[in-house]
């Protein structure tokens, strides 16, 4: 995340990527390139608990909004348990916009959609392990906005890599025209 993060602030957003499992385990650092730091992963995703994890981001939000580097404008950017923390935080609060990777388990919180009220892309890809097309197809229903990755699977594109080659994410909309707008990276 932190190098996702650096991506969006070298292109001019004031970054900040929160603590997610702070609860769980304080400082915890995970890469997606060892296999032992993917089992303590899904041993700390089992025990999520996003309705604190929303509140927190949303903690997050009023922060940065506070900074003096900051217009006012928030927006996140999350991907697999962070995308489906970006739906959640469209759906519950008034934060700028959101955009969602590979969100995971969206579809248990499907029912919240009719809530979305603020800017949100969801990027799915159609190679996806860990989301079946078939919950693809009803979340892109569902929110009506949706970019489909024909050829990569979870986790791949990522980022302003994704954004430069094919369309740029909707916090770039949301907060064009904007010197230093922040976004949260869950």
């Amino acid at each position: 995340m932190r190098r996702h993060a650096h991506e969006f602030a070298q292109a001019g957003f004031v970054c900040l990527v929160p603590d997610l499992f702070w609860r769980q385990e304080p400082g915890v650092e995970l890469s997606d390139h060892d296999p032992e730091h993917d089992k303590k992963a899904f041993d700390l995703y089992y025990d999520f608990d996003y309705d604190l994890a929303v509140r927190d981001m949303e903690d997050t939000w009023h922060f940065l909004q506070r900074l003096p580097e900051c217009n006012g404008k928030v927006g996140a950017v999350g991907y697999c348990l962070g995308g489906k923390l970006c739906y959640l935080m469209c759906c519950r609060t008034d934060i700028d916009c959101a955009v969602a990777y590979y969100g995971t388990y969206i579809e248990h919180h499907i029912r919240e959609a009719k809530n979305l009220h603020r800017p949100f892309v969801l990027h799915m890809a159609l190679k996806d392990r860990w989301v079946q097309a078939e919950v693809n197809e009803r979340a892109a229903a569902v929110t009506q906005t949706a970019e489909r990755a024909a050829r990569g699977g979870h986790g791949r594109p990522r980022g302003l890599q994704m954004a430069e080659k094919q369309r740029r994410p909707a916090v770039y909309y949301a907060m064009e025209g904007h010197k230093r707008p922040s976004g949260i990276f869950p």
